[in-house]
């Protein structure tokens, strides 16, 4: 028999399940940025991003009781902001592409290869934005969200295998067009 997850805010959980306005509101604030920045990651429009980051909280607390425990709060309010910014991707079939976001480094990093590293990953990040989008979206999940390949197939309603190829192929495009612009800039210098 499998135990449920022990969520550390499950008293605030509890007390949403019963519509209270301040624990709705408690949850919000220890959620709202990183959910706001899934759904910026997979819209990059930052008003839509708002926007779904606030209809995803709104169908979160409508079906509040649908969250059993079996993983984090946060697993589970994620699943919801992505599925929302997936289905307003699919509505508009616009292209996405990545925004860079401020990484956290460890403090022995000295400043000058943590501003290198920096660059290096808003590059990455940029360069991901030019995939097409079938390969963004699952590069996007499986680097920056986190999700297995079994959890991707599931989202995206398509199989464990397409999501590993996509995210191989993802990868081998990715490298390539880093490359191109590599030696693009190295004919530039000279």
């Amino acid at each position: 028999m499998e135990t449920a997850y022990i969520n550390i805010h499950q008293d605030v959980i509890d007390a949403c399940k019963t519509g209270d306005r301040n624990a709705q509101f408690r949850i919000y604030k220890l959620y709202y940025k990183a959910m706001y920045n899934t759904s910026l990651r997979i819209v990059n429009d930052t008003a839509e991003a708002e926007d779904i980051m606030q209809e995803s909280f709104l169908d979160a607390f409508r079906r509040i009781d649908s969250y059993t425990g079996e993983g984090s709060f946060g697993s589970w309010l994620k699943r919801i902001v992505i599925n929302n910014s997936l289905d307003e991707l699919r509505k508009k079939k616009e292209m996405v592409s990545i925004e860079a976001s401020e990484l956290e480094f460890p403090e022995v990093v000295e400043e000058n290869r943590e501003e290198e590293i920096r660059l290096q990953v808003t590059e990455v990040k940029e360069t991901i934005g030019e995939l097409p989008e079938e390969y963004r979206i699952v590069i996007t999940l499986f680097l920056f969200e986190g999700y297995d390949h079994e959890e991707i197939s599931e989202i995206l309603g398509i199989s464990n295998n397409l999501s590993r190829i996509r995210f191989l192929r993802a990868k081998q495009r990715l490298l390539k067009i880093l490359k191109e612009k590599k030696l693009k800039s190295s004919f530039n210098y000279n």
